[in-house]
């Protein structure tokens, strides 16, 4: 007998003659936090801020303003974004409309503006998933500015929650604050797997 076919059988053994049933998984874990919209926002940015983006809160009316200074404080003057974003109105930079740039060309950009697919208040975490006005993966991992719109009603409170709105069929990105990363020796270093700097947009309230 081998080492494989022991090791199986004493699984077997172990599982006993009802190892072919399906055991039944609870479900008593939390599926909303109970918050108000305004809640889960302020949640939002705390937790975004924890994770060292820059948050900063717009109503709709204002977006066009608080996007030019974002980019004017960051010295961004040359972006790329997906071809099916809006914006309220020229934003005092280039804006490049991605047609299947390179990883080079991508990489020679100030930065990227996108939207978001939906944003997890409790964990701080905005994911993209390719829909309309996000774009492919590449260009939310390769510039090394990510300026991120996210509309108040695009915030939900939990996991459970997002993932419920979520297509599991489509390439999802989970953003928790700027790349980061740590050695054995416990350095940080941002900017390895994605962008060094992330600034966020909070439509609404």
């Amino acid at each position: 007998m081998s080492a494989r076919d022991e090791v199986l059988g004493r699984i077997r053994t172990a599982l006993g003659a009802d190892r072919n049933e399906t055991a039944a998984v609870p479900g008593g874990y939390r599926r909303d936090t109970g918050l108000s919209s305004a809640q889960l926002l302020d949640l939002l940015a705390e937790r975004l801020s924890d994770y060292r983006a820059v948050v900063r809160r717009a109503e709709p009316a204002a977006l066009r303003e608080t996007i030019t200074t974002a980019l004017a404080q960051r010295g961004a003057r040359r972006l790329v974004i997906p071809a099916d974003l809006e914006l309220p109105g020229p934003v005092g930079a280039e804006l490049v409309v991605d047609d299947g740039l390179s990883a080079r060309e991508l990489d020679g950009f100030d930065g990227v503006i996108t939207t978001a697919a939906v944003a997890i208040a409790e964990t701080g975490t905005i994911i993209l998933d390719g829909s309309a006005g996000q774009g492919r993966r590449a260009l939310s991992l390769i510039p090394d500015y990510h300026l991120c719109l996210v509309q108040a009603g695009q915030v939900v409170g939990l996991v459970p929650e997002a993932v419920a709105r979520l297509r599991p069929d489509r390439p999802l990105t989970w953003i928790s604050g700027p790349s980061a990363t740590s050695d054995i020796e416990l350095d940080r270093v941002e900017g390895v797997h994605g962008p060094r700097t992330l600034d966020v947009i909070l439509i609404g309230s």
